[in-house]
């Protein structure tokens, strides 16, 4: 298969043809379209599909997708790729570790800013089931509070997911899951 441009644009990529971005959508729930705020997995669009960084490096890692930047006519490489990634994110690094763990395991892994998390995790993806799980990274040497558990918690109570901390091990990929199971005494 043909690796998919997808064009760098400050801290997006968009993939601007919209089979292409069709086909990643489906391949894994790689990206959001642009203007359609909940696709359905076999809903057909005709807009250019956005990626956030931690997506495209994973697929640009596995030859999927190819990074072009316009303005200078010409492919932007890994490091550059990873230069922006680390400017944009606090510790790209350990959380893309978790990212590609997780997609490696075959779950699909959005951006979590909206249940206070990194990560949301999902078994079959978004509009078909609910996200069990919400995922914190955390480095092996950092410590959580009680007061950070339990905020975290009630948070994940409230919106009926698990609360996990990943912990990327060395420059492996490794990671340790811990997941909290709330329940009533």
């Amino acid at each position: 298969m043909k690796p998919i441009a997808a064009e760098l644009i400050g801290t997006r990529l968009i993939v601007w043809d919209f089979k292409d971005g069709v086909a990643l959508y489906r391949m894994g729930f790689f990206g959001k379209p642009v203007g359609i705020p909940k696709p359905k997995p076999e809903q057909e669009f005709k807009a250019p599909l956005m990626l956030d960084l931690m997506e495209a490096l994973y697929l640009l890692d596995r030859k999927i997708i190819k990074v072009v930047n316009v303005k200078a006519s010409k492919p932007v490489s890994r490091s550059a790729l990873l230069t922006v990634a680390n400017k944009t994110y606090k510790q790209f690094d350990l959380g893309y570790s978790a990212y590609e763990n997780l997609r490696e395991k075959g779950l699909i892994v959005t951006p979590g800013i909206r249940f206070g998390s990194d990560f949301a995790i999902y078994e079959h993806g978004p509009g078909i089931d609910h996200a069990p799980f919400i995922v914190t990274v955390k480095k092996e040497e950092e410590t959580m509070g009680p007061f950070e558990v339990v905020l975290a918690g009630r948070l994940a109570t409230t919106v009926r997911k698990q609360f996990t901390i990943a912990v990327p091990r060395g420059r492996g990929k490794k990671v340790d899951y811990l997941v909290f199971r709330w329940f009533k005494a």
